[in-house]
Order: structure tokens, then C-alpha cells, then sequence
């Protein structure tokens, strides 16, 4: 075998010293048995056998075990394959009955080890008979060594020179047969026959014949080129004195040298059509056949057939193998690459006749190697726009190879995909003996999209496609990425309606209603918000409307007078995955004013009431007696002031900031004293704490939200709100100790009165927390 078979076929793990790896089971092994033309043939699997071989030939003499270097010599080869193994025996081997050259009887045993250490002897005993007659010399080139069959009665004097013939007369003075290793150009080598066995070669006398074997890199061979071909060369010739008579027989043997090159899909092997060792007189040279064929079979004579190429000139043939159809293939994964590799069993004969008329049959067995041949699965992006749907073809995969699970952005699903699947995959076969996989995804499940600038929409599908080898673990990767772009998506369309109790919002569904999302100020409309707040969404399957009534959270007011007031809702659709806006529709919408009351986020409480039973509203004022209505008529009364005026009360508890005033109605002299009481009106605007960055009772005022307002009247006010009393702090400039010194915490729903006036610096409450409690301090 060549020195580059044996080398890959150890990366692959498939050489050991016998046959193969260690068993697996104890099942018995199968081989394979047939007579070829010149030499019996036992193969099997390797893939299959799972156990170590070797062979004993039996003969009358004993049992002799077969190794590989034995098999050099006596005729024997082990050839491997990839996973095909084959063991060849010559007709001619050391160790096989030969009956008159008609009839060869082999015997081996053939021994193998299972997984348990027992041994397995399998006996095989076959007579094999030539299919066709023997040639007057036969050359055989097997992969490790030559053979030389000559017909006793062919000499060949011709081809010693006269120098050579003068040692071998004073050779033959002193001994028997004795044999001379010819070279071009250096001094023969002389020896014994008995000396020329104890060097490997084989000279032995057979009924009919005369054989000459060497392994092939004998010191006595030598290198020859021949129309650009190298051969390697043996010329040993036999010579002995019978009587007054010299006998000298030539056994000349030449081999082409070529271990094939690869080309494309096929491999290459050239020999030259006369091989000059062969043959002395090239113009008395005739070739009366060439043919070819692989794994031991001739197919084609003198001709091409199909994929098969044989191109033969005066010189030399070109024979081109396609390894796809004719070698033994082994897969595997390196390096997350498929890589595969054939090795091609070529066998080629050629019939010739030389000028002395000696027909002679030239066989040579070549095993040829691809290079590793590596496999880049593609992938083409057919996706169809108008339809929505990402369609991937996977393809160039060769025959072993199938997809056993999908990446798709980060979620895996395996192969083949469930009946639920909004996706499918399904796999087709080409003609050149690949096949393809065809990847189809919606749009809307591609889980991945990107909103790039108006209208235009990016759609992102990343896949990672997991492979693995029929028969073997390791799995391979094969890593896509396809982008579709809409450019006609925009946001939902929001129109806005007023109504006599509100405001409403009508937008219709759109295929990508996913990318965003409706906020009323900064919160979003979710199911949640909407109950919370009291708004009302109808959903159906053209359109959302949005249904808010007055006064809940998210309006403003502005131009509040006794008639009628300004209300402003503003709605945003906003890309889900960016705070950016992309739409901002607000409204505003006059309503008639009843009564209200408004708790600016800027620290302004506006409040317009009927005044009760008929009071005068002129006579009406807050805590601050300056403090007077805004605008009034015969019944109502709007009042308008800052948190920090107009004697406004703070008070901080857990959860909330709660400003009060008073609307006083100072009864006139006329009017019936109710219970000798004055009638009063408590107003408070409640900011929730948390909402609150800052809680200024002069000057400043800043809140996230507006406040919750409430307007009653009483004859008691202190008792309508009992969480704490009340009280204004006569020194602005008074301070809590700090909580680090505190003996206890302070009173919790601390409260700050009306500033003194005159008092210039902004005083403002600031929360603490002690001790899991929160207090205030009043600065």
C-alpha cells in the first residue's frame, strides 16, 4: 500500500496490526470468499466485523502464521481500504497446492478475538481454477511487492550484455545456479540463490513454471523513467552450466511507480505503453490489449465508457476513475468541517507480445488516495417579501449527512419539527447525489425585528443549523444569517374624538402591532392601567378604541373659568424596544364646568363649587381672609392659589402629601345661623409621596403627577380629615434634630402651617426615613 494511504488511514484510526479494532459483541464475523483471476480474495467490513483477525496458512508442513511482512514474500497481501478489508493470496503463494498449474488449493485459518478475549478459529479451505490460460510470462504489481511467472522454456540470452556473460561463465566454474542482479551503469551483483532468499527475494522451480517475488524497495531494484513515468525496476537473471550448455533465464520485472493524482471528480493514473525493461526491440513491440477496472475486476478494453476514461497514444495511458462510483469512502468531522476521503482500488492489465514472440500479460494493483475532500454546506436566501415568510435553502450536503436541530435566534427546536411548529423544514435530493434542506418561517415568528427609520422595518433571521454523520456522535455546525426589509410599516394611526364625558381614541390593528406600544404619559396602556384608572378598551378585530373619562389620571386643564374648562390628553404610540416617540396625538376638548377641583403637577389647586344654601359669594375667602374667589356668579365660586398661599396646610404621612385650605363663608346678619357654626369647605389636593422629586411650600413645587382633589363641606372640618391635627409652625427656620441623634423618632404625619409673611427663602419638606418609619423635616 502507498505510503500516503497508510498515513491517512492512520489519522482515521482504521490501520491496527491485524484487521481492525477491538470487539464490540461476541457475534461471529462475516467474510467474504472469491476465486479471481490469479489470486483467491477473503474481504469483509470493517465497519461491521468489530473484532481483531489474523491468518495461519496450512500446508503438509504446519500451521504459518501470516503476517505482513511475510505476506511480501510469500505472496500474500493485506490490503486496506477505509473500512473495506481485503486479503489476497497469489496462486502462486508459499503455502498453496498447486496442481499443474490448473488447480490451487488453499487452506487458512482464519482466527478472531471477541470482546471477551475468546478466540474464534474459522477454517477455509477453497480450490480456485484460472478463467483464462496462463501467458508465456505473467508480471503481476501488487501493492507491496512483484511477481514473475515465466514458462520454463522461455529464454531470454538477449538481454545480458557480453560482460555480464563472461562472469557468469567463470561464476558457473565453481558452483550451481546462481542468479546476477542487474543495473544500468553499476557492476551486476552476483550471488547464491540460497543467498538471494535470506535477502527476501523468491526464486522457486514449479511444475510448469519458473517464479521470481520481491518486495518492492529491494536494494537490488532500481528507478527507471519512461515517457515521464517513473518505474521501478528488478532484473535478476538466473544462469547455470548444463553439460557444455550455459542456461540463462531472464526475469526482468517493471512497475509504474504513479500513485494517481486527483482531478476534480475523478482520479488519474498514467503508465507508459512499453515499459523498456520489458521489452528490447520496441519496433517488433505489439500490444495486443489494455484494459481496466477496479476492486479486482476488469471492465473496460481498449475503450471509455461512461464516467470511466482510458486515453492511450504510442507513449503512454491515461486512465481517469471517477472515485464518487468507484472508491471506498470514509466521512468524519474535523475541525467543524466536513471532510471526506475515497481511496480508489484500480487494477490494470495490458497484453503485449515482444520481439522474440513472448506473450506477456503486465497486471498492475494500484490503490489511489484522494486528498481530504472538504464539504461547505451553503445557504441562499429566497425569501418572499409579499408573502412574509423567510424561505432558506440549505444545501450542497452530502448523502450521510442530516440536520438534526435548529438555532432561530436563540431558540432551539429539533429535527424533524413538531405538527405545531409555525414552521417547517423540508429536505429534497439533488442529482449530483447531494441534497438540500428548505428552512420557511413567518415573518411575525422570526422573533427578531428592527425598526430603522420611518417606514422602513428590518427583519433579522439567525440560524444555526446542527448536522451530524449517519452512524457517528460528533455533531457540526453550519451558521446563517438572511434580513428582510419592509419599507411601508409605519406606526398605528391614533385619531382622537370628543365626547360629553370625555375623550376617546380610535386606531386600527396593523401586521406589526408588536413593534410598538400606546402610553398615556409615561405610563403604558396595558389591561392593568386601564382598570386602575377607569378607562374602557374595546378590542376588536379591525380597530382598538379607547374610551377616557374626565377627571381620571392622565388629563390637564387649562382655561378653567365658570362656564366651561379645557381638558388635554395626550396618547403616544412608541417603538417597544426604544423610548423613542413616533407618534404624539393630543387633545383637547371644552367641557361645561359643574364643579372641580384641580391639583396642578406645578403646585396650583383651582376649585370651583356651589356655595350652600344660598350664601353670598362675595362673602366667601380661604383661611387667608385676602384670599378671595376668582370669579363668581350668583351660586359658584372659583378659587385659584398656589400649595404655598393662601394659609395652605401640609401634612406627610406613609403614602401621601395632603395640601389643605378652607373655603369660609362668612354668613351675613340676614342669613339663620346654622347651630351657631360658621359653614366652612374643606379642599385638599393628595400627591402620592413617591411621585413627589421635591414638596415646596414656597416658590417651588414639583410633582410627577397631579394631585387627587376632593371638595367637602362641613361644620367641623378638623374632623373630616382625622389623621393628624393641623398646627402652622410660627418659625420657619426651626429644625427637627437629625435622625442619627434622636432619641425617638419624630411624631409621624408632622404637619407645616402657613408661612410667616415677609419670609423670603424657599422652605421645603424633605423626606426621611428612621428606622423603617418616615418622618419629615421642615427646613
Amino acid at each position: 500500500m502507498t505510503m500516503s494511504l497508510w498515513v491517512w488511514l492512520k489519522i482515521l484510526g482504521f490501520l491496527s496490526v491485524s484487521l481492525c479494532g477491538k470487539a464490540q459483541d461476541n457475534q461471529n464475523v462475516t467474510f467474504q470468499m472469491e476465486c479471481r483471476e490469479r489470486y483467491f480474495l477473503i474481504s469483509t467490513d470493517l465497519s461491521l466485523s468489530g473484532t481483531e483477525t489474523r491468518f495461519e496458512a496450512v500446508d503438509d508442513k504446519g500451521v504459518h502464521p501470516i503476517t505482513k511482512e511475510y505476506g511480501f514474500t510469500c505472496g500474500y497481501i493485506f490490503s486496506v481500504m477505509v473500512e473495506h478489508f481485503e486479503f489476497r493470496a497469489s496462486y502462486f503463494s508459499c503455502h498453496t497446492d498447486n496442481q499443474k498449474d490448473e488447480a490451487f488449493t488453499f487452506h487458512f485459518n482464519l482466527i478472531t478475538t471477541n470482546g471477551d478475549g475468546e478466540e474464534i478459529f474459522h477454517t477455509v479451505i477453497e480450490t480456485c481454477y484460472p478463467s483464462i490460460p496462463w501467458s508465456s510470462r505473467e508480471v503481476t504489481c501488487e501493492e507491496d511487492y512483484v511477481e514473475v511467472i515465466l514458462r520454463r522454456d522461455v529464454f531470454c540470452p538477449s538481454y545480458t550484455t557480453a560482460d555480464n556473460w563472461d562472469r557468469m561463465v567463470q561464476d558457473l566454474a565453481t558452483s550451481g545456479w546462481q542468479v546476477m542482479f542487474n543495473r544500468e551503469g553499476v557492476q551486476p551483483t552476483t550471488m547464491s540463490i540460497s543467498m538471494a532468499r535470506s535477502l527476501g527475494y523468491v526464486f522457486d522451480a514449479l511444475p510448469e513454471r519458473l517464479l521470481f517475488r520481491s518486495p518492492f524497495g529491494q536494494p537490488h531494484a532500481f528507478i527507471s523513467l519512461a515517457n515521464g513515468v517513473f518505474l521501478e525496476v528488478i532484473h535478476p537473471t538466473l544462469y547455470s552450466r548444463q553439460k557444455w550448455l550455459v542456461v540463462m533465464v531472464d526475469l526482468v520485472a517493471a512497475c509504474s511507480t504513479d500513485r494517481g493524482h486527483y482531478e476534480g471528480s475523478r482520479m488519474v493514473w498514467e503508465t507508459p505503453t512499453l515499459l523498456p525493461p520489458l521489452v528490447l526491440d520496441p519496433s517488433k513491440f505489439a500490444v495486443q490489449s489494455i484494459s481496466m477496472g477496479v476492486n479486482g475486476q476488469l471492465q473496460f478494453h481498449n475503450t471509455t465508457q461512461g464516467d470511466y476514461t482510458m486515453e492511450i497514444n504510442n507513449a503512454t495511458v491515461l486512465i481517469g476513475i471517477p472515485f464518487h462510483s468507484a472508491g471506498y469512502r470514509k466521512s468524519f468531522v474535523m475541525e467543524n468541517t466536513y471532510n471526506e476521503l475515497y481511496v480508489v482500488h484500480l487494477y490494470y492489465e495490458q497484453v503485449f507480445v515482444t520481439e522474440e514472440g513472448v506473450e506477456t500479460r503486465l497486471r498492475q494493483h494500484r490503490p489511489m488516495v484522494t486528498p481530504l475532500l472538504t464539504w461547505h454546506p451553503f445557504t441562499m436566501n429566497q425569501t418572499d417579501v409579499e408573502e412574509r415568510v423567510f424561505i432558506v435553502y440549505f444545501g450542497n450536503l452530502p448523502s450521510d449527512v442530516t440536520l438534526v436541530a435548529v438555532n432561530l435566534n436563540g431558540q432551539d427546536f429539533t429535527v424533524p419539527l413538531t405538527q405545531e411548529s409555525s414552521f417547517s423544514i423540508a429536505r429534497g435530493s439533488l442529482p449530483n447525489g447531494t441534497h438540500a434542506y428548505v428552512l420557511r418561517v413567518p415573518f411575525e415568528d422570526s422573533l427578531s425585528k428592527l425598526y430603522l427609520e420611518e417606514g422602513l422595518l428590518q427583519f433579522i433571521l439567525d440560524i444555526n443549523f446542527t448536522l451530524t454523520i449517519m452512524d457517528q456522535e460528533e455533531p457540526f455546525y453550519h451558521l446563517a444569517s438572511v434580513v428582510a426589509e419592509l419599507t411601508d410599516v409605519f406606526p398605528p394611526s391614533i385619531d382622537g374624538f370628543c365626547s360629553e364625558n370625555g375623550i376617546s381614541f380610535q386606531w386600527n390593528h396593523e401586521p406589526v402591532d408588536d413593534l410598538w406600544e400606546v402610553a398615556i404619559g409615561p405610563d403604558p396602556l396595558t389591561p392593568e392601567l386601564a382598570a386602575q384608572r377607569g378607562y374602557v378598551v374595546t378590542n376588536n378585530s379591525q380597530s382598538i378604541i379607547l374610551d377616557v373619562p374626565l377627571f381620571t389620571i392622565g388629563y390637564s386643564y387649562e382655561n378653567i373659568t365658570l362656564s366651561q374648562f379645557v381638558g388635554s390628553l395626550e396618547i403616544q404610540s412608541r417603538n417597544l424596544k426604544t423610548p423613542e416617540i413616533q407618534q404624539s396625538v393630543t387633545m383637547q376638548c371644552h367641557f361645561d364646568t359643574t364643579e372641580l377641583i384641580v391639583c396642578s403637577t406645578h403646585g396650583v389647586m383651582t376649585v370651583v363649587t356651589e356655595v350652600l344654601n344660598g350664601a353670598d359669594p362675595s362673602r366667601t375667602s380661604l383661611l387667608q381672609k385676602t384670599c378671595t374667589p376668582k370669579e363668581m356668579n350668583n351660586s359658584r365660586v372659583l378659587f385659584e392659589f398656589g400649595l404655598n398661599t393662601c394659609g395652605t396646610l401640609v401634612q406627610v404621612d406613609y403614602q401621601n402629601v395632603i395640601y389643605e385650605n378652607e373655603i369660609i363663608i362668612e354668613q351675613s346678619t340676614e342669613a339663620p345661623v346654622i347651630k351657631k357654626a360658621t359653614l366652612r369647605g374643606v379642599v385638599r389636593c393628595v400627591y402620592p409621596l413617591a411621585g413627589l422629586s421635591q414638596l415646596f411650600t414656597e416658590w417651588r413645587f414639583e410633582s410627577e403627577a397631579p394631585g387627587q382633589g376632593t371638595v367637602v363641606y362641613t361644620t367641623d372640618p378638623r374632623s373630616f380629615y382625622p389623621v393628624t391635627t393641623i398646627k402652622p409652625i410660627e418659625q420657619c427656620s426651626q429644625t427637627t434634630t437629625p435622625p442619627s441623634t434622636m432619641a425617638t423618632p419624630p411624631r409621624i404625619g408632622a404637619s407645616i402651617g402657613a408661612l410667616p409673611a415677609g419670609h423670603q427663602s424657599a422652605s421645603y419638606v424633605r423626606v426621611l426615613q428612621w428606622q423603617g418609619q418616615v418622618f419629615t423635616e421642615a427646613l
